[in-house]
């Protein structure tokens, strides 16, 4: 049937908008504001050098750090330079992210002192196979499309964790990779890895394999490591997060908006200082903004309040032709249970709804000290009923399905027929691990909760046979870069023994 209606609109997917326009825009002059009045604090001398030197005024200078004030027309010049696209692939070209407006992207997130075993369900520090075994999973996980560490390489120096980490998820994933570094020596050693591993400085170029986590510290200051990070990245054409984690009624103003103007103003400082250093240097602004709970003291990583102002971040950065990092498949609980289920599917569908694009921290408990494989894996089933909810509903003479249903006619049923066949495997969603069965089949199956066929499922993934993605001798020059790195950091070791 050919519509013939004139000015028919098509809602092509269900969307959410916390912010209007007015109010993204009263949170970005006022963030302008902060910048040029109150002013943001930088502990890092070139930084404030390449500040100065585009238009900044530099007052209160001491011997480790400057007040820098920032000018309202240099965020403009930085806002027409700034790329509204940033790419990020895999070593293999296999998987690529490509971060613009309402492009969503899931992955996990990084640098949890704390795993759950998962063949005991202990929590304990986390190890170089723990964070081997979450790339491992991640990798075998359809919506996953990107990957985080998931865990600290604690069984490794001290100062030289990060190249481990890096290493360790290599081995375990194709997707591209969020890296996090010590500072900035860890930076150089991982982006040599990178150039091993991809084949070279010119194959980078084609396509970074990996993106660099920066977080500035909130309230308003930018550490010497931070800074240093970032001048590295858009030396050598590294896309990175600049992500500050504003806390409302600890880090940042109790009242939500208040933190946004707060976390815009630390995220604008990242997109100025890296457009004057080099223009079109790649970057995503958001990250993790939630509250503190006034009874516990933590960071909340599944109050309503971190999914709501992710969102509203989300409307900012699309306002602003910016890609976002936002938090998502987090929860507060201790152990995969009810409460983590519940937290995950809120904020992962509040993520998906507005258009987040590179969302991170899937897999996270306790407030983001303990990493779980069972949630990572629980979470990419929900993220794949929130990608068929995004699909929404296409209204038109086909899927309007009248002549089937004159070809059915009254008392009829449809499932022999031709329409049936050919549409149901892609309008119907089919899930694997949550169950449909009647009460009899379900019991023949072994009365299984969703957590024991979750806890079955992590299981089995870590013990299929896969195929290294590493051969022999690029682990071992892979490896080279982490021993150089230990014999310049010997006595930071943990007392643990080193893996095989």
């Amino acid at each position: 049937m050919q519509v013939r209606k004139t000015n028919y609109q098509v809602n092509a997917t269900p969307r959410l908008q916390v912010l209007t326009e007015d109010a993204i825009e009263a949170i970005y002059y006022a963030s302008l504001r902060v910048l040029y009045e109150t002013g943001v604090r930088v502990y890092e001398k070139e930084g404030v050098e390449v500040a100065h030197a585009g238009g900044a005024i530099v007052e209160e200078t001491t011997e480790d750090s400057s007040l820098v004030k920032i000018p309202h027309y240099m965020v403009d010049k930085a806002r027409s330079t700034v790329p509204s696209k940033v790419v990020v692939t895999g070593p293999d070209r296999q998987y690529r992210m490509e971060l613009f407006k309402n492009q969503i992207y899931f992955g996990g997130g990084s640098d949890t002192p704390y795993t759950i075993d998962p063949y005991t369900g202990e929590r304990r520090r986390a190890t170089y196979q723990d964070v081997k075994n979450c790339a491992r999973v991640a990798q075998a996980l359809p919506n996953y499309d990107f990957h985080m560490s998931l865990g600290i390489t604690q069984d490794t120096a001290v100062g030289t964790y990060d190249r481990w980490q890096y290493l360790a998820m290599l081995e375990g994933t194709s997707k591209p990779i969020n890296i996090t570094a010590v500072d900035l020596e860890g930076v150089r050693d991982q982006l040599e890895m990178a150039y091993i591993r991809v084949g070279g400085k010119e194959e980078w170029k084609k396509g970074p394999i990996f993106s660099l986590y920066i977080e500035p510290v909130s309230p308003l200051s930018h550490s010497k490591e931070v800074v240093q990070k970032l001048l590295f990245a858009c030396d050598h054409d590294i896309p990175f997060v600049y992500t500050p984690c504003p806390l409302a009624g600890a880090t940042a103003p109790t009242t939500l908006a208040g933190l946004l103007v707060q976390a815009l103003a630390e995220s604008l400082f990242g997109i100025v200082i890296s457009q004057l250093r080099k223009p079109g240097s790649q970057l995503i602004i958001g990250g993790l903004m939630s509250n503190m709970d006034m009874l516990s003291t933590i960071y909340c990583y599944g109050s309503p309040e971190m999914a709501l102002l992710s969102a509203a971040y989300t409307d900012i950065t699309k306002w602003l032709r910016v890609p976002e990092y936002e938090t998502a498949g987090c929860s507060d609980a201790k152990l995969f249970d009810e409460q983590a289920a519940m937290e995950a599917a809120i904020n992962i569908s509040t993520a998906g709804l507005v258009g987040g694009n590179m969302i991170h921290d899937v897999g996270y408990l306790d407030s983001g000290l303990t990493s779980s494989i069972e949630l990572m894996v629980a979470s990419d089933e929900i993220i794949g009923m929130i990608k068929r909810i995004l699909q929404g509903i296409p209204v038109n003479g086909e899927t309007m399905a009248l002549d089937v249903m004159k070809e059915v006619g009254p008392g009829g049923h449809f499932l022999e027929h031709d329409h049936t066949y050919n549409r149901f495997k892609t309008e119907i969603w089919q899930p694997k691990l949550i169950d449909r069965q009647n009460w009899e089949n379900w019991q023949m199956a072994g009365s299984k909760s969703y957590g024991q066929r979750v806890h079955e499922r992590v299981i089995e993934i870590l013990e299929a046979e896969t195929e290294p993605l590493l051969d022999d001798a690029m682990f071992k020059e892979l490896r080279r870069v982490c021993e150089l790195a230990d014999e310049r950091h010997k006595g930071e070791e943990l007392d643990v023994k080193m893996f095989g």
